[in-house]
Parts: structure tokens; sequence; C-alpha cells
């Protein structure tokens, strides 16, 4: 009964506010992709989506969201939201459709691994960032190793409370009731504050964009982190990146051994979730 009432609570929290934010969020000038993003978190973490919304990106006053998002942490959480956002979607349908077809819980997780990457790099990065990169195969391109190493975090993050929670979970939670809907919300903040790190590294490198602030129906990206994702990779000299880089000038090879050591890091804390789903859930059942 104590699950019940919390679940109960959750679900109009949730209720509230995806309201707020939906509504609010409109007369906020940011790029309407991590609007949808902003709504789509706020959907999965209830009140703390919509307190992220409000510190981290709501224009505090008219004409002044441009130095209110400039701030690095700022940068990071939208970067963040974005990637979770993304790939939060791709996962839950996953995870659906694997309850629907009687998967083991190990096909279940690269079920939801494999589409939770692919909407997140296809979609809500690539298509819809298409537009500053000059199109979509060449965003495809660059997006794709920033996306990876997130969705990394964010996998490991979920699975370590998904999997353990979903398996001891008797009978086992359907995507008809509540239940699985709590499980996979608490899941996908776990995911969210597993890849918060991960994302920092990103901006901070240039790699991800952060928030940017649309007027008049031109993205203005900003210096703290709204570097176009993947940039350090390209052929030739790409726009000016963030956090302090000068990356039109920074050595090739030094990217690319930053990017392996932090490509593997990744994949080790996906490692750690899927180890700690091993010893306190279950893969098989």
């Amino acid at each position: 009964m104590l699950l019940e009432g919390v679940m109960l609570l959750w679900f109009l929290q949730v209720a509230v506010a995806v309201v707020f934010v939906a509504v609010d969020i409109r007369r906020t000038p940011e790029a309407t992709v991590m609007k949808w993003g902003f709504v789509i978190i706020t959907a999965f973490s209830s009140l703390f989506g919509a307190l992220l919304y409000v510190l981290s990106c709501r224009e505090p006053l008219p004409g002044t969201h441009e130095q209110y998002v400039a701030a690095k942490w700022r940068q990071v959480v939208g970067s963040t939201m974005h990637c979770v956002a993304g790939d939060g979607v791709g996962i839950l349908v996953a995870a659906v459709i694997a309850h629907n077809l009687g998967l083991q819980p190990w096909e279940e997780l690269l079920c939801e691994y494999a589409l939770g990457f692919l909407f997140g790099w296809t979609v809500f990065q690539a298509l819809f960032m298409k537009d500053m990169f000059g199109g979509y195969r060449t965003s495809l391109r660059k997006t794709f190793m920033a996306e990876l190493l997130s969705m990394n975090a964010v996998m490991g993050g979920m699975t370590a409370v998904m999997n353990p929670w979903m398996t001891n979970t008797m009978p086992h939670p359907s995507p008809t009731g509540p239940t699985f809907w709590f499980i996979m919300s608490i899941a996908l903040c776990a995911g969210f504050l597993v890849a918060l790190p991960m994302n920092w590294w990103l901006v901070d490198r240039g790699l991800k964009h952060g928030m940017m602030t649309v007027r008049d129906a031109e993205p203005v990206p900003l210096a703290a982190g709204a570097a176009l994702a993947g940039a350090t990779l390209s052929d030739g000299p790409g726009p000016a990146m963030g956090g302090g880089h000068d990356h039109d000038t920074m050595r090739v090879g030094v990217g690319r051994r930053r990017l392996a050591v932090m490509t593997a890091v990744s994949f080790l804390v996906l490692a750690a979730g899927v180890l700690i789903a091993a010893v306190f859930g279950h893969l098989t059942m």
C-alpha cells in the first residue's frame, strides 16, 4: 500500500509539472527540440524536471536568456536533458515491445539500448541538428560519438536500477500498470544523474551542444557550450567552440586519444550497470 501511495503522489506531481512546463516554456526563447526535451524529461521526473527547467533554462527577465544559460552547468544540464529525453523515448518504446514479445531480461536490455541509441542519435541529435551541420548525413556522422558516450552512461545508470527492480517485483510489472512506468521513470532519473559527468566532459570539449537561444527563428549558439557535436573530429576548421578551448587549433591526435579514453570509460559505466543488474537482479528468467 505504501508504494501505491507513493506512485499516486508521483503521478499527480507529474501531471502538474508537465502542464506547467508545457505552457510556460512556450515563452522561453529556446530551440524547439530543447523545449520538447524539457517536457519529456518532466514527464519522466516530475517536479525535478520542472525545477531543472526553471533553474537552467527559463528566462528570468526579457532579453536575458543568452546571459542566463551561458553558465557551463546550465549548458551541461541542457546537453544531458537533450540526450536523456531522446534516448528515454526509444528505451521506453523498446521496453513495451520487449514485454509484449516476452523477451528475456538480457534481450530486453539489448533491445532498449539499440532503440534508445538509434532514436536519440538519428532523431533527437542528427535530425534536429541537421541545419547546423548543413545536412542530415553530415549531422549523423558528427553526432555519433557524442551520442554513443552519453547513451552508455544513461543506459548504465538505468540498468542498475531498472533490471533489479523489475525482475524482483512479482508479478512482473506490465506497461498496462502504473508500477512499470514508475520504475522506468526512476530509472531514467538515475540515468540522467549518471550521464551528467559525461556530458560535462562532452560540452567542455565541444563535442556536444548545450542550451541555445532562439530569437526571430535564428538559433544563437552560446560560447559556454553550444558547440556542434563532434566538431573536433571534422576534417577541417569548424565553428568556435565553447568552454574556453580553441578547438580549431587543437591537435587532432590529442583529441582522439582523449576521446578513446572517454569512450572506454563510458563502456565501463555501462558494464558496471549490467554487473549490478546481474548481481542484484536477473538477466534471465
